[in-house]
């Protein structure tokens, strides 16, 4: 049986299926009570990480019963997909007493996806200082600077002393998480430097903190992209930044914790990007929507495969010798590629984020197959209508162009099971699906998918 190991700081907690399951039997009894003294000991990533093993009806239900505070910790760790869902179960008051809980970025984040009247709502009932807070943030792009930073910052003003700064430490202690400077600003929020905590704790509290800290500063725009803040955050290991505006004046800030989401995000986009993929989650998305998201680019892979074949039909004289299914051999090998490319990239990458379980494995293998059946029956036929009408002369009958079709639907239903249980069995042999996947699948895929035509037109044609 999988587990995932939970360490809190009283005790190590194995999470697995069977605690999952006896979770829902909880919920299905209504024994909020129970669930709670389950919940206790835990860290709230780690509530949220089991309430994304459970369906949304079940997490809903673990969710609302956790207090305001915890529920707005792990409302934040949530899977975007069920997070949504669950918000569209609850009622705007509720919505708005988490919300209110919450740094002003991740309030940012979730009140950009709510509808606008809930927003609305929301915005005109949280503390007054924070709407206008989250207001003055959702002006900036998601995937910018200002689209991820915090407005909540300590500072001082150029003036003040050690002393000074400590008392707004102090002040602001228990509503901003992950202090890591004091901000020197002038009257007119212009930065001027920054100052440690540890230069705080050593230097005598009459002296200037004009006199302490650092000048030598390092700052973003918000309009910058949030992947060039990873970066510079990386490159001169820092734990935060600035975020100031083209006058210099101070705007907020973005710390390490938003930098690691970033990166997380990038990194998925980049490896979706690679199989010609948009946002996908896999997780939670229905077959449809998945299907919506991966179709066109093999629609487009289809295309110019097609338009390969083609090109060497022209050649035909000169290829006499070699049976007219020659032509279409690299669009059926590259569409069966494509989709076990696919399918490989998005179970790696579920691997890696720990987003597939071992017991789920099935779940998520008849999902892929579901996926591919819709994907072939539309290239498919498209295929079917395309070289009737291209190859409209006795070269290529109806007949075979129907073979033709049925081998591309088999082929691209094959790769992608091939695709996706590779990195599967590879995790199970201990080694790593990431390198393991592509030469396996890439010639996995060509062996099948040629081995497969080839049958079909023996089969189904030459006979």
């Amino acid at each position: 049986m999988e587990k995932l190991v939970i360490n809190t700081s009283r005790e190590v907690i194995q999470v697995d299926r069977e605690l999952i399951n006896n979770l829902s039997n909880l919920i299905k009894t209504q024994a909020s009570q129970n669930i709670l003294s389950i919940f206790t000991d835990i860290h709230p990533a780690d509530i949220a990480e089991i309430i994304n093993h459970l369906d949304p009806d079940d997490a809903t239900y673990a969710f609302l019963i956790l207090d305001t505070e915890t529920a707005g910790e792990v409302i934040t760790e949530l899977d975007e997909n069920l997070r949504d869902k669950i918000l569209s179960r609850i009622d705007r008051q509720t919505i708005t007493d988490i919300i209110d809980e919450l740094d002003t970025d991740d309030a940012t984040d979730i009140v950009s996806n709510l509808p606008d009247t809930i927003a609305e709502h929301v915005l005109d009932n949280i503390d007054e200082e924070d709407s206008a807070d989250v207001k003055e943030l959702l002006k900036y792009p998601e995937d910018s600077a200002g689209g991820i930073m915090s407005s909540d910052f300590v500072y001082v003003g150029h003036k003040a002393t050690v002393k000074d700064a400590i008392r707004q430490v102090r002040l602001h202690a228990e509503d901003f998480e992950n202090i890591y400077h004091i901000y020197v600003l002038k009257s007119d929020d212009t930065l001027v430097g920054v100052v440690g905590l540890k230069a705080l704790l050593i230097n005598p509290l009459k002296k200037a903190v004009t006199e302490i800290m650092n000048e030598d500063l390092i700052y973003v725009s918000p309009y910058d992209d949030q992947e060039e803040v990873a970066e510079i955050m990386e490159k001169y290991d820092l734990v935060s930044v600035p975020v100031v505006n083209d006058k210099k004046q101070m705007l907020g800030r973005i710390t390490i914790d938003d930098v690691i989401d970033v990166i997380n995000e990038e990194a998925t986009e980049d490896i979706q990007k690679i199989a010609g993929l948009s946002e996908e989650q896999e997780s939670s998305d229905s077959v449809f929507r998945i299907s919506r998201i991966r179709l066109p680019w093999l629609l487009i892979a289809l295309v110019m495969e097609f338009l390969a074949a083609i090109l060497l039909s022209s050649y035909e004289e000169f290829i006499k010798q070699f049976y007219i299914a020659t032509f279409f051999i690299p669009v059926v090998m590259a569409m069966g590629g494509s989709s076990g490319t696919q399918a490989a990239i998005v179970m790696v990458r579920a691997i890696g984020t720990r987003d597939v379980w071992m017991k789920d494995n099935l779940k998520r293998l008849f999902k892929e197959f579901l996926v591919s059946i819709l994907n072939g029956l539309a290239c498919g036929t498209l295929l079917l209508i395309g070289t009737v009408l291209v190859f409209n002369n006795d070269t290529v009958s109806v007949n075979f162009a129907i073979t033709l079709s049925l081998a591309l639907l088999t082929i691209i239903i094959f790769a992608t099971m091939v695709g996706a249980t590779i990195p599967l069995l590879m995790r199970k042999m201990g080694t790593d699906p990431a390198i393991a996947t592509g030469p396996f699948v890439t010639t996995t895929n060509d062996i099948l998918g040629l081995l497969i035509y080839l049958s079909f037109i023996s089969v189904f044609f030459l006979s």
